[in-house]
Formats: C-alpha cells, sequence, structure tokens
C-alpha cells in the first residue's frame, strides 16, 4: 500500500498535469511511482487514443452542426474520459494563451480542428507550434491575417503574435519590441491566408485550408528585433524564438498554469516573477531543449519547486478543471452517454466557455475566476454530482468507507473522506466543523443493512459539505 505523502503527491500531481484521479487511480499510480507517472504523462503517445467513432456513434451531437455547444460537450467529454490526461491538459493550456474565440470565427467544426492541432504539437518544439499555429485557418480569420496584404498590412496577428502569443510587452521594466516591430512581423506574414470558404448550404460547414499567396508576400528587407532581410513568416518565427523574453514568457505561462497563480498577462512587464529560481530552471530548459515544450514540463513535473507543500492547493481551479475533476472523482461519463450538455454547460454558468474565450487575451485566472454568481454554481455543481450515491465514484467511496466499519468515530470518517476525495487538505477549524456536523447525527455505524443505508447517506451529506468547503475550489 502507497504511503500517504505519497498519494498526497501523486493527487497533486494528477490534478495539475491532468483533471484529478480517483482513489483506486492514485494508489496504482503511486504504486508505478513519480517519476514513471510523469514520464507516461509525457509520452500520452503511448496511451490509448480517444475514441471518436465510438463517441460520434453514441453522441451524434457532438459533430451536427456548426454551433458550438456540440463541440464544447465533446472536448468535455474528453477531458473527463481521456486516458492522456496532460495532452488534454496542454489543448486546454494553449488555448488559453492562443485564445481564439467562436464569437467571430463563427465555424466550430474549425475551431476543433485547431484543438487537435494542439493536441498533437502542444508539447512538441514550440517554433513547430507557432508555424502551425500562423497557419491555423481559425486564427488566421479570428486575427485578420486573411486581411493581411502586401502594401496595406493589417497589424492585428503580428501585435498579438508578440504581446499575448509568444514575448509580452515587456520584462524587467523594459519594453520587448517597438511598434516596427509589430508592423515588420505584419508584413513578414502577408500572404498568408486561407482558402476561400464555401456557401454552408446545403450541406454545413466546409474546412477552410492554409494557403500562401507568394504574390501577395511582402519580399522586401525588413529589420525584426534588431536583424535584417528579406524576412517571411518562418523567419519571425525563428528570431522570435531565440528571445530570452519568449522563454521568460512560456516559462511564466507554465508556471502560471501548473504550479501557482501569477498575476495576469498585462502586469508581467514589471512584475517580477513570483518565484524566480524556478522561472530560470523553465528558461534555461526552454534553451538546452531548442524550445521543445516537453523538456520544460519534465523539469517543472520534477522540479522541487512543483512539488513543495506549498504550493498544493495554493491555485484556484478554473471551472473546465472543476467540472472535469468533480466528474472524473463522481466515475460519470467516462463513456459517451446522453445529457453530456448539462454538464457542459455548468462550465459555462461558472465563467468559462470553451472555445469562445472572451477576448484574445483569453481568462483570467485565480481569484478573477471566483465571484458570489460563480461560487454558487460552483458549489451546488459538485454537491449534487458527489452528493448522488448511483454515480460509480460515489458509491465506490461509500464502500470503502463501510469497510472500516463496522463502526467508526466521526473523526476517523471525516479524515477518510478527505483523504478519499482529494486527498484535500483543510485547516483544523474546518475539519473541526466536519467533525462536529457528523457528531450531531450520532454513532457511525455500517454493520447491518439498515445501518448501512443510513450510513452512505451520511458519507453523501458528508462529501457534500466536503466540495463546499473554500478549499475543494483550490487545486
Amino acid at each position: 500500500m502507497p504511503m500517504v505523502n505519497d498519494l498526497a503527491l501523486m493527487g497533486h500531481l494528477m490534478r495539475r498535469a491532468g483533471f484529478g484521479a480517483g482513489r483506486e487511480e492514485l494508489e496504482a499510480r503511486a504504486a508505478k511511482g513519480y517519476a514513471a507517472t510523469v514520464d507516461e504523462l509525457l509520452h500520452p503517445e503511448q496511451q490509448p487514443p480517444f475514441d471518436d467513432d465510438l463517441a460520434y456513434r453514441y453522441i451524434p451531437y457532438f459533430r451536427t452542426g456548426t454551433g458550438i455547444q456540440g463541440y464544447q460537450c465533446y472536448w468535455m467529454h474528453r477531458m473527463i474520459s481521456t486516458k492522456r490526461p496532460l495532452e488534454e491538459k496542454m489543448a486546454l493550456f494553449w488555448h488559453s494563451v492562443f485564445a481564439t474565440g467562436f464569437s467571430k470565427v463563427e465555424n466550430a467544426p474549425q475551431m476543433n480542428r485547431q484543438l487537435q492541432m494542439l493536441r498533437q504539437y502542444g508539447m512538441g518544439n514550440f517554433r513547430t507550434l507557432l508555424v502551425e499555429m500562423s497557419r491555423d485557418p481559425a486564427m488566421i480569420f479570428w486575427l485578420d491575417n486573411c486581411e493581411n496584404h502586401k502594401g496595406a498590412p493589417n497589424e492585428n496577428w503580428g501585435r498579438e503574435l508578440l504581446e499575448l502569443f509568444t514575448m509580452g510587452v515587456g520584462m524587467d521594466g523594459q519594453a520587448n519590441y517597438s511598434e516596427d516591430d509589430v508592423k515588420v512581423a505584419a508584413r513578414a506574414f502577408t500572404g498568408w491566408t486561407m482558402t476561400t470558404g464555401l456557401p454552408r448550404y446545403p450541406y454545413g460547414e466546409h474546412f477552410n485550408t492554409f494557403e500562401y499567396r507568394p504574390g501577395d508576400h511582402d519580399d522586401d528587407e525588413k529589420t525584426f528585433l534588431g536583424e535584417q532581410g528579406r524576412f517571411n513568416g518562418e523567419d519571425v518565427v525563428d528570431i522570435i524564438c531565440k528571445q530570452p523574453a519568449t522563454a521568460r514568457f512560456i516559462s511564466r505561462h507554465l508556471y502560471n498554469f501548473f504550479v501557482a497563480d501569477e498575476p495576469q498577462v498585462p502586469a508581467w512587464q514589471n512584475t517580477p516573477p513570483r518565484d524566480p529560481a524556478a522561472i530560470r530552471i523553465l528558461e534555461q530548459a526552454y534553451f538546452d531543449s531548442h524550445y521543445d515544450i516537453r523538456a520544460m514540463l519534465w523539469a517543472l513535473f520534477s522540479s522541487e519547486f512543483f512539488k513543495a507543500s506549498n504550493v498544493r492547493y495554493a491555485k484556484v481551479k478554473s471551472p473546465a478543471e472543476l467540472v472535469a475533476g468533480v466528474m472524473r472523482l463522481a466515475g460519470d461519463y467516462t463513456s459517451a452517454k446522453p445529457y453530456i450538455h448539462t454538464i457542459s454547460a455548468s462550465c459555462n454558468y461558472m465563467g468559462q466557455e470553451l472555445l469562445n474565450p472572451p477576448t484574445v487575451e483569453g481568462w483570467h485566472t485565480g481569484k478573477e475566476w471566483i465571484d458570489s454568481g460563480a461560487l454558487v454554481e460552483r458549489v451546488n455543481f459538485a454537491a449534487d454530482q458527489v452528493g448522488d450515491l448511483a454515480k460509480p465514484g460515489v458509491r465506490r467511496m461509500a464502500e470503502r468507507l463501510a469497510a472500516w466499519g463496522p463502526a467508526l468515530t466521526a473523526a476517523h470518517l471525516v479524515d477518510r473522506c478527505l483523504e478519499l476525495i482529494g486527498p484535500v487538505r483543510v485547516p483544523p477549524s474546518r475539519r473541526a466543523e466536519l467533525i462536529t456536523y457528523v457528531e450531531h447525527g450520532g454513532p457511525v455505524r455500517c454493520g447491518n443493512q439498515a445501518e448501512r443505508q443510513a450510513f452512505d447517506q451520511r458519507v453523501a451529506r458528508l462529501l457534500q459539505l466536503i466540495v463546499a468547503a473554500p478549499e475543494f475550489q483550490l487545486n
């Protein structure tokens, strides 16, 4: 049996590198070992791929029409049921960085193709990922590069490429680029466009594909970030990737997403990293591996700053993390079944509409996920799921707790519930409140059938109180 500390560390890893895991999975992974688990997560190709054919057969809604809802449901189902949790988590990470919104693209199948691209390249070479994103039709339309022409450049893509996708406005109090660099980046990407779309009717939405039009490309001499040449888009990407500012920017994003909440991106020019030493480790991994994201993730998950107890439960869960994590804990929707749209919609009500971020800056993270309305939605959703004894994961927890019987102390029941649902770490005052609640219900017994039924109901109510606690909102 794995040690409690091993299980706590594994729980931390699976919450951050995935969407959480039930007790049985944590025990199996802890027995395998931390390093072996990290290696498995970083090589998702070793695990079975998601079975699209089966999902589409049971839920045709996942790919019918051009609206966003079916594709949101499909992605949430993947988060809940995937055997490749880090691959899906990285798709969510990059979707938050390269924020592309249905509100303008209005072509959900095209955006789903962008997600497929993020899964394919999200843990590979950053230079390759940037080139693929530059050629992505959803991004091209989102940031108007289809309107970027020789002699009449559109700066939208060039500006956001530098400001929000790769370097950031500045670091250490200094600017990372100039307005002239923005203009040159736009000129370098002239001619990078997409094929003309076909009418939507009568067969539905058609996919656009990348198209390079050499006659529309500005091939004149350019100066970009201090270098001169007849640069095209790939040349600009090459120059961007070797900048220290890019290493810093990607490192801070990874730290913010996987380790602990940082200030929002616009503050990074004048706000130093929360943990400068950790950022230096990630920057070094970026350059040593020639921009390999997998190498940066290995450095991150293997580091002492990631394993440290003070960063556990130091991040506010995003709505997607909360919803997918609760469903994995409850053991429901791990295979395709109807009404997944009610689960996916809960994420929207909490403030994160997948495939439709509010701006090109993406979602603000940390405490900004929580307001009075969102908190009510979060608590109610989690309590509804873990309070349902028909859910396989909840039933397994009740069975494991009953095996400690036929009688348990209130403190023992509370501690075991906290372990099974996380392990969740709560302050002594919260633990005392939970113990008092259990004690008010009288002795805890599960020796016969009548006692067992009452016991299961008490477990369900206790689990609801735990997921309603502030600590459960943290990752």
